[in-house]
């Protein structure tokens, strides 16, 4: 499986798009605003990135006004709040055969382009 779960108005999930040429290399694209993550589609990355933390975006604005930096979350809470908000998803998630790279992080591109690149 090739796919993208990412927010066409985001500047930083377009240009890691571009980066690592993910249109031309034929990947499906989720618009999370538009087409909302099931939960199916959630268990699956949730499968490849090992729990539900490691997918929840904290420096979404929603973190803070909901009070969530506060409070102990557990998985499904984690869960619960990425299905109901497309913002507390850690964006772009790409999935790569059995491989998945979350968020924008230098260390996380660079990961995702050094095995995309070895597979071409």
């Amino acid at each position: 499986m090739q796919k993208v779960y990412y927010l066409s108005t985001c500047a930083t999930s377009k240009r890691i798009i571009s980066e690592l040429n993910l249109k031309e290399l034929e990947f499906q694209f989720q618009d999370i605003k538009f087409e909302a993550i099931t939960p199916e589609q959630l268990d699956e990355m949730k499968e490849l990135a090992g729990n539900y933390e490691s997918l929840f975006s904290k420096i979404a604005r929603k973190y803070k006004e909901l009070g969530l930096k506060d409070k102990k979350l557990t998985e499904s809470d984690f869960k619960k709040y990425i299905l109901s908000e497309y913002t507390f998803l850690k964006r772009p998630v790409i999935i790569y055969k059995k491989h998945i790279f979350i968020g924008n992080s230098k260390k996380v591109v660079e990961t995702a382009k050094s095995i995309l690149s070895n597979t071409q």
